[in-house]
């Protein structure tokens, strides 16, 4: 694989100055440089992908204050966890339309709170055709298919809708300025089926022990959602996150993917004491198989993996790990580090 310039995903939009996923959050990331915006999609009751970060949204909006909508508060299983609150699927769009985003982090700025509406994906779609990067180049986008089987179990299913909307957006091929992310792997699989736009498998995990491995259970060993895509619990497939590590599970998902989106310890770990582990073979493993790698999320208040608050020096560090973009809620502090990083290569 060629050695490319990483790129910048904003993740979840310029989230560090506006509540996530609004249009301005968007429009803010490509005026900071972004290569990438980044819309999680859940689907409404009417069958309208919109972009939240999860299905529930008391944390993102300010659907708890409006006294209409206190009989929507309800508990659902999401992914096998039971979950009380508000949701997406029990909304319709025009609904939807009434609420107002919020800035989910206490510490960050809430000057913005109730100011801004849920975009759609046609409208995050539309801005992306009309704008360019500070670079010039076309606004990627870089949508995340939130929890499809809990959709489907819903009798929303998300995928041939997504592939009808992002067809009709001219992102059809591997060359459009398009990736799209899941940590389901049949989805990514049925894309595949029916399309040659890039694909990126996810990967998480429950947590670190105190000398920075990775658990993919919980501490007793049973089911954490964080550690195994859904599906396969579903299935009763036992591989979890981890067998993605190997060369056998980066083959498979070379069968179907063109990237992977690992949760950043699977390259560069920490432990309880702050120390920061080797790098990893999964860069190289994952090039090897002609697989991107973008780790996610780098956000200031993430503070194990950098010394003295130098946020720059962690990107640096993953940067010359060889990653090939990376998620961040910082975009101009990603952008600087990226220019750093180039300058010095």
């Amino acid at each position: 694989m060629t050695k490319n310039k990483p790129i910048i995903i904003a993740h979840r939009g310029a989230q560090s100055i506006y509540p996530e996923h609004t249009m301005q959050g968007y429009k803010k990331a490509v005026q900071l440089g972004a290569d990438y915006i980044e819309p999680d999609l859940v689907m409404t009751k009417d069958g309208v992908l919109i972009a939240r970060h999860e299905p529930f949204i008391s944390t993102t909006t300010n659907v708890s204050t409006l006294p209409q909508y206190a009989n929507r508060k309800t508990t659902k299983l999401l992914d096998g966890v039971a979950v009380t609150d508000w949701f997406v699927s029990d909304f319709t769009l025009r609904e939807l339309k009434t609420l107002r985003a919020r800035q989910s982090w206490a510490n960050r700025t809430h000057e913005y709170d109730d100011l801004f509406e849920i975009p759609t994906f046609e409208e995050i779609l539309a801005f992306a055709k009309a704008h360019k990067t500070t670079a010039g180049n076309p606004v990627g986008v870089y949508p995340e298919l939130k929890h499809p089987t809990y959709h489907k179990e819903l009798g929303l299913p998300m995928e041939d809708h997504f592939l009808k909307m992002i067809n009709e957006a001219d992102y059809n091929s591997k060359e459009s300025s398009i990736y799209v992310q899941c940590f389901e792997v049949a989805t990514l699989q049925y894309l595949r089926s029916k399309s040659d736009i890039k694909l990126i498998q996810l990967l998480g995990a429950a947590g670190i022990t105190n000398d920075g491995n990775l658990l993919f259970t919980k501490e007793d060993g049973s089911y954490d959602p964080e550690g195994q895509p859904y599906d396969f619990i579903k299935n009763k497939d036992k591989r979890s996150y981890q067998f993605f590590t190997t060369k056998e599970g980066m083959e498979f998902m070379a069968s179907y993917a063109d990237a992977v989106g690992p949760w950043k310890p699977f390259i560069i770990s920490v432990t309880s004491e702050g120390v920061l582990t080797p790098v990893t073979n999964f860069v190289a493993l994952a090039h090897s198989y002609n697989l991107e790698v973008h780790p996610y999320t780098f956000r200031n208040e993430d503070t194990k993996w950098v010394t003295n608050t130098n946020h720059i020096d962690e990107y640096l560090r993953f940067f010359e790990a060889g990653v090939d973009g990376v998620f961040s809620d910082y975009t101009n502090e990603a952008v600087a580090a990226r220019s750093k990083f180039l300058k010095s290569h």
